[in-house]
């Protein structure tokens, strides 16, 4: 097969003012799309409208009957081209990940592999088991089985752009879904064309995948459009509830997977090398751009002081550049308004009583690695999620004050605990108002087979992933079969 394919995944001769539906199509609007970590142009897409998102569901709606009629294998087949399109292109999708979104190069490399095991493990969607038999009366069989939904809207974040899009395209395609995807303009190619291409040279039928990036008005059309039958969103909790409250009126099933505002609690018994090293990791990895960042560093105050100058420390030893260039810690954030929010809460933040202990300047798109102490419930940078290399910095006294203290917010996505005492940490765990909890590791963990999800304003409870894919991306129906219809009494 190898023979066969082009020399590389993105040509820009293919996807230039283009949008994908099926085919490559050119777009009214165009926008440019830059390197955050030089200002540079990497060429321009085509911005979807919201008559081209109709028209894409429509034909999306057409197209998924066919699908979901096709054996079982005929669906696997596809996934599994993609998944060795995925590691046969690997590098190139690397390289763009790192230049489109600013990712570092061993973040870009973990999210390259991590797509290709999303899409082996998918790839075994088609052929479990997709029912139940159900308890009845002699002479009647009834069934519970899982159906597709129809047309599934994805819209995607910028910040680990591959794989939160592959996360829900891949899975509901392999269900007999159809997709339309609406990547976030910002990181178009590695978030959607990318899938576009992995898809399109894997055989997928025209018209089951479309791409469309676009403004707020093509998001809501998606979210509004008739033939759409559910919507999985990732992203801001501020733009998630307008989704929410958008798709609840259209009556759509609707999986929101939001911000988060995370805990890392670090008892008094941990091994603080360690505790320091999940907290820098949790705080700093892709520049504190991830919805599970370690927002909040929760430490026993026996140990607070001497886990401050350990975290300081290692700080002074990170690195930040172009990761394009460099293997560094931290490269850019994604823009401009990104940059300033980061400055504006660590600003506030200090202004709120908070100690600025290391960091806090930019260059550019480059914010250096910070860490706040001294942070107080009250203070802007405890309660609000920064999205930017921040660690705050909190002490706790006893246990029953680090559990009101990781509950105090409207957030539940992630926590961890770091101590030597399992059962401790366990039963403190059973305390938290979170989708996830990781005892003895830092607060940024997935998998591709585990349910992912957050509560409150961290997302709506519908998790996606492994197992959890069957609940989200399909439907029950009830089927009775009986050898002869009864005769009712009227």
């Amino acid at each position: 097969m190898n023979d066969r394919l082009p020399p590389t995944l993105l040509d820009p001769a293919v996807w230039t003012d283009n949008v994908f539906t099926g085919q490559w199509e050119k777009g009214k609007e165009q926008a440019d799309i830059f390197e955050p970590a030089t200002g540079g142009s990497l060429g321009r897409i085509a911005m979807a409208d919201p008559v081209r998102v109709t028209e894409s569901a429509a034909v999306a709606r057409q197209a998924q009957v066919e699908w979901a009629a096709q054996h079982h294998e005929v669906r696997a087949a596809v996934i599994r081209r993609a998944a060795s399109l995925a590691e046969h292109y690997r590098d190139e999708i690397t390289d763009w990940l790192v230049r489109e979104s600013g990712s570092t190069q061993g973040k870009a490399a973990f999210e390259a592999s991590v797509n290709i095991r999303l899409l082996q493990e998918c790839s075994s969607l088609p052929s479990r088991a997709v029912g139940e038999i159900l308890p009845s009366v002699p002479g009647k069989l009834s069934l519970a089985r899982r159906r597709p939904l129809g047309v599934i809207g994805v819209i995607s974040p910028f910040n680990f752009p591959l794989c939160l899009a592959m996360r829900a395209v891949a899975p509901a395609l392999a269900l007999g879904n159809a997709v339309v995807l609406k990547p976030d303009p910002r990181t178009a190619v590695s978030g959607g064309f990318v899938i576009a291409r992995l898809f399109e040279l894997a055989g997928l039928p025209a018209g089951l995948l479309h791409v469309l990036p676009g403004h707020a008005a093509a998001g809501e059309a998606l979210v509004s459009d008739p033939n759409v039958a559910m919507i999985q969103f990732t992203g801001s909790t501020v733009a998630g509830r307008k989704v929410g409250e958008l798709a609840g009126r259209h009556l759509k099933k609707v999986s929101l997977e939001l911000g988060g505002k995370n805990s890392l609690i670090v008892l008094e018994d941990a091994d603080l090398d360690i505790a320091v090293s999940n907290a820098a990791w949790g705080a700093f990895l892709h520049q504190g751009q991830i919805c599970m960042a370690s927002g909040r560093v929760l430490v026993q105050r026996t140990v607070y002081s001497l886990f401050i100058e350990k975290l300081v420390e290692k700080v002074r030893g990170m690195t930040m550049g172009d990761p394009a260039l460099a293997n560094v810690h931290l490269g850019p954030l994604i823009n401009v308004a990104q940059r300033d929010h980061v400055a504006k809460i660590v600003a506030d933040a200090c202004a709120a009583g908070a100690r600025l202990d290391i960091g806090g300047s930019h260059e550019d798109l480059f914010f250096e690695p910070t860490v706040l102490s001294e942070v107080t419930s009250d203070n802007p940078s405890f309660n609000h999620e920064i999205f930017g290399p921040v660690a705050v910095v909190t002490p706790f006294d006893s246990d029953e004050e680090a559990v009101e203290l990781c509950n105090f917010t409207e957030y539940g996505l992630s926590a961890g605990i770091i101590s030597k005492d399992v059962g401790r940490a366990l039963q403190l765990a059973e305390r938290l108002h979170t989708g996830m909890i990781h005892i003895n590791d830092q607060t940024v963990n997935d998998e591709v087979i585990n349910p992912f999800g957050g509560v409150g304003a961290s997302g709506n409870g519908s998790s996606i992933g492994g197992a959890a894919n069957w609940e989200a991306f399909t439907h029950w129906q009830w089927v009775t079969i009986k050898s002869e219809a009864p005769l009712y009494p009227f």
